[in-house]
């Protein structure tokens, strides 16, 4: 596979494009675009319009909610301007705040759609389990004074993996059309301080991934028993589930498209295309 790194030789890029972006969502009010709000749709959509010297409209692989982070969102946008990859990389971040960053770019087919052409996405959620809160992990890992049995959370996690009705774990507004969802896997790892959960699925409904997570720390901390995520699936009631997890814990960290796309093999967040099966490295 090629990859655009801003090293790449200079070679124009206009029709549609495809960029790779990373971002600290604790400033924002989510990914999309909101009245009387700051976001990262608008800061981007910003950033590239005076590069291209025109307005510029993104569409996302996955929207964000507010707070939460990404190191492998993917965007793609439509440009009549003409611009080398390095222009465009460079360029946008000149005009983006420091908590926002272009990967690459890349010009893709004009079928290709950053949200309905992805195959998978990736997630992880960072827990820092301490009995005193932290000043560096503010707003990047959400602590819990409480011990996790990592045992038990690693074997209520497995009973979530596979095809399922993940009702009892979606928001109620969520607007997905079927709750219906394949959990491709679900890692576990303990790095010191820092439990991290990695998730890659073919599709997550709103909120999934902070109500799983919010589900397991139950039940690591011995609040719930081991069968709850089973009792949850067949249950197919959110009003049955656990507490949302807080955002700040939250990362995209990948996203997956057929090769015939020919995007950059290594996604931002150090993740290989098609995820992170060895488990995750520490942020």
């Amino acid at each position: 596979m090629t990859s655009a790194e801003p090293s790449t030789p200079a070679r124009a890029l206009a029709g549609r494009i495809a960029l790779a972006v990373e971002y600290d969502g604790g400033a924002y009010s989510g990914w999309q675009l909101q009245h009387h709000a700051d976001t990262v749709q608008a800061r981007l959509e910003a950033a590239l319009g005076r590069v291209a010297a025109e307005p510029v409209r993104v569409h996302c692989a996955g929207r964000t909610d507010a707070g939460v982070h990404a190191a492998g969102q993917v965007v793609h946008f439509d440009t009549r301007a003409e611009r080398s990859p390095r222009s465009w990389v460079l360029g946008t971040n000149s005009n983006l705040p420091d908590d926002i960053a272009v990967r690459w770019a890349q010009a893709v087919a004009p079928d290709f759609h950053a949200r309905f052409s992805a195959t998978g996405r990736h997630y992880r959620y960072v827990i820092l389990c301490r009995p005193t809160r932290s000043a560096l992990w503010r707003g990047r890992a959400v602590w819990t004074h409480k011990t996790l049995d990592l045992a038990r959370m690693r074997t209520a996690g497995g009973l979530l993996v596979g095809r399922h009705d993940f009702t009892s774990f979606r928001a109620l507004a969520c607007q997905a059309k079927s709750p219906v969802r394949t959990l491709r896997y679900l890692h576990l790892e303990r790095q010191g301080d820092l439990i991290t959960l990695a998730l890659g699925a073919d599709g997550f409904l709103h909120h999934m991934v902070r109500n799983i997570a919010g589900v397991l720390m139950a039940i690591g901390n011995g609040e719930a028993p081991v069968a709850w995520t089973a009792e949850l699936l067949a249950a197919r009631n959110r009003a049955l589930g656990g507490v949302t997890a807080p955002p700040h814990g939250l990362y995209l960290t990948g996203v997956d498209y057929p090769a015939d796309f020919d995007l950059p093999g290594d996604l931002p967040g150090g993740l290989p295309a098609g995820g992170d099966a060895a488990g995750p490295p520490v942020l």
